[in-house]
């Protein structure tokens, strides 16, 4: 009868042993991994070998399929890119309204004509995105992907329409400016970021 009590016990300690969830390991941060710059730094305004750009970063997790893993993670980081120039866009026409003089009509009419122009040179310039990097970690089943949006194309894009050439050359001049100026702007702050230096300040 002992025999019997002992096993009878020996196999409810063994169920119940192996009935005890156990806890996972916290998954490792991208910092921990062997990953290119631009996994940790993100989409943004930057310079790099080739000049100014702008980029967007995708990623996508647990898709079974390679490829369609790799072209979701692609189609995420055009709309990361795309979400980061219509910040840099929105961001000059406000500027540029904030400089017009209220009350002329002229300068109306030419605040307009200059609105539709960017708008065109929006959709213009968003085709020539690419994506130009792709990092892989099996670890995490995770797939990313980084586009880039080169700004002298932008700018090309900007001289050659056919609307913002009517505007004065002043405004012209004026307009392409300011827009390189606001693309340092966007780049001193993500180097900000990057580095740590907003936390608690007001200055990003």
């Amino acid at each position: 009868m002992k025999n019997y009590i002992m096993i009878f016990t020996m196999l409810f300690l063994s169920t119940a042993c192996s009935s005890i969830p156990t806890i996972p390991d916290a998954p490792k941060a991208l910092a921990e991994y062997d990953a290119p710059e631009w996994v940790l730094r993100g989409g943004g305004a930057f310079t790099d070998g080739k000049g100014k750009a702008f980029y967007g970063v995708g990623s996508a997790t647990g898709i079974e399929n390679y490829s369609l893993q790799r072209t979701v993670a692609d189609d995420r980081a055009r709309g990361d890119l795309a979400k980061v120039f219509q910040v840099y866009m929105t961001s000059l026409t406000k500027d540029y309204q904030a400089h017009t003089t209220a009350g002329s009509f002229a300068n109306s009419t030419e605040e307009q004509n200059a609105e539709v122009a960017l708008k065109v040179v929006v959709s213009q310039t968003m085709r020539g995105v690419v994506i130009i990097d792709h990092f892989e970690i099996p670890e995490r089943r995770e797939f990313l992907s980084l586009a880039r949006l080169d700004y002298d194309a932008f700018e090309k894009n900007v001289e050659a329409n056919e609307t913002f050439r009517e505007l004065p050359e002043k405004l012209q001049e004026d307009i392409k400016e300011r827009a390189e100026k606001l693309h340092d702007e966007m780049e001193e702050e993500a180097q900000k970021l990057a580095n740590g230096d907003c936390f608690g300040s007001s200055d990003c």
